[in-house]
C-alpha cells in the first residue's frame, strides 16, 4: 500500500462548528486520508466539577470539530467515514440531569405540570489503560466500574438545500444520532448533499446505553482517527453503518415509531439496491432477523438503528467492498505507529 497521507487537527474554541451546514470548512482532505483530530466535550469544557452546573456555564452545546471539505464529493455520492480509533483525551468525564430534558421528565415538546428535574452533575473518573469509567452515586456510596466503550454522538454533513441544522438534531444527515454503535471499527456511510459533503464530528461519549435516557452520556472529549473515502455516483439516503458482522441502517424523527419505520424501511430498500432482493422477500427477511437498538429518546429527533447480521445476507459485501480497502489502511495506520 502506498504511504498514508496523514492530516491531524485540533480546533481552536473559536473555530468550533454549533451546525451542522451554514459554515466554512476549517481544511480540505482527499479520500484516503487518514485524519488525526480531537474533539471536545458536549459541555465545550466548561463543566469539569460536580459543582458546575451546565445552565450556569454554557451558552450552547454540542461544539463540533470541522467541518472538512472532501475533494471530489458532490451530491449524490456516498461519504464513507472509518473509525480507526477513538479515545479519552483526559482521565475524567461528565454527566448530568438537565431540567426539561431527557426521556423520563417533562420537556419543552412534552409539556406536564410537574416540575422540571434537578440539575445534578457526575464526574466519572477515566482509567484508558484498564478500559475501566467509575460510577459513584451523588446521594449515597454506592460506586461501580463500567466499561469503557467509546463513541461519538455526533457525525453527519451538511444537509441538503443550504439548511444549517443545530448539532443537537438527527436526521438524515446525520448529527446527534447517539448511537454506541458509532465506536472504533465502524464504517459510517452518509450522503453527500452539497460540494465537499462537509463532515463534522464531536459529543464524544465514554459509553452510553442504548437509548441515552437521561439525555446526557458520559460525555468526554476523545482522540479520533478516521479514514475518508469518497463513493462516486452512489447517494445513500439515511445514515448507515458496517462491522464486520452486521449491516445498520438509522432512521431519526418523532415521534419514535417513525424513526423506527425509516431505519427498517432503508435496511429493506438497501437489501434490494445491494443484492437485488425483490422488496417482499427483503420486508420479510428483515421482519425475521432485525436487531433494533434504540439510540436515542431525548434529542429533538429520536433514533433508532436497524441492524441485520451478515450471515444472514446473500453476501457480506456491501458498497462493493469499501469498508475492506478501509480496514487495510487502517491496518497499516496502526501497524506504523505500533498500536497493535
Amino acid at each position: 500500500m502506498a504511504d498514508l497521507n496523514v492530516v491531524a487537527y485540533r480546533p481552536d474554541p473559536s473555530e468550533y462548528a454549533w451546525t451542522f451546514g451554514g459554515v466554512e470548512p476549517v481544511m480540505k482532505v482527499n479520500p484516503g486520508d487518514v485524519l488525526e483530530v480531537w474533539t471536545e466535550d458536549c459541555f465545550a469544557g466548561l463543566v469539569q466539577t460536580v459543582e458546575d452546573l451546565p445552565s450556569q456555564k454554557i451558552a450552547a452545546f454540542n461544539p463540533q470539530t470541522g467541518p472538512f471539505h472532501v475533494e471530489g464529493a458532490e451530491p449524490g455520492d456516498t461519504l464513507a467515514l472509518h473509525f480507526v480509533s477513538i479515545e479519552p483525551s483526559r482521565d475524567w468525564a461528565m454527566s448530568t440531569t438537565f431540567p426539561l430534558f431527557g426521556a423520563l421528565t417533562s420537556t419543552l415538546r412534552t409539556v406536564t405540570l410537574q416540575d422540571p428535574l434537578e440539575e445534578i452533575v457526575w464526574r466519572y473518573d477515566v482509567d484508558a489503560a484498564k478500559r475501566l469509567i467509575r460510577f459513584e452515586a451523588r446521594n449515597g456510596e454506592y460506586t461501580t466500574e463500567l466499561p469503557l466503550d467509546p463513541m461519538h454522538g455526533t457525525v453527519g454533513v451538511a444537509p441538503a438545500g443550504g439548511e444549517a441544522r443545530s448539532s443537537l438534531v438527527p436526521d438524515a444527515h446525520g448529527g446527534n444520532m447517539d448511537t454506541p454503535e458509532m465506536r472504533a471499527g465502524t464504517t459510517c456511510y452518509l450522503g453527500v448533499n452539497v460540494e465537499g459533503a462537509l463532515f463534522s464530528l464531536g459529543d464524544g461519549h465514554c459509553r452510553q446505553g442504548e437509548g441515552e435516557t437521561c439525555g446526557v452520556a458520559v460525555e468526554a472529549a476523545m482522540d479520533t482517527v478516521l479514514v475518508v473515502e469518497l463513493i462516486k455516483g452512489r447517494a445513500t439516503p439515511w445514515p448507515r453503518l458496517e462491522t464486520d458482522d452486521h449491516v445498520m441502517s438509522t432512521g431519526s424523527a418523532r415521534p419514535l415509531e417513525d424513526a423506527f419505520r425509516i431505519a427498517h424501511g432503508d435496511l429493506v430498500m438497501w437489501l434490494v439496491d445491494e443484492f437485488g432482493l425483490d422488496r417482499l422477500d427483503a420486508y420479510q427477511l428483515v421482519s425475521q432477523i432485525a436487531e433494533s437498538p434504540v439510540a436515542n429518546v431525548c434529542d429533538p429527533n429520536y433514533t433508532f438503528v436497524a441492524k441485520a447480521s451478515k450471515r444472514h445476507l446473500p453476501s457480506g459485501n456491501v458498497y462493493a467492498s469499501t469498508r475492506q480497502t478501509l480496514k487495510e489502511i487502517a491496518a497499516t495506520y496502526r501497524a506504523e505507529r505500533g498500536l497493535d
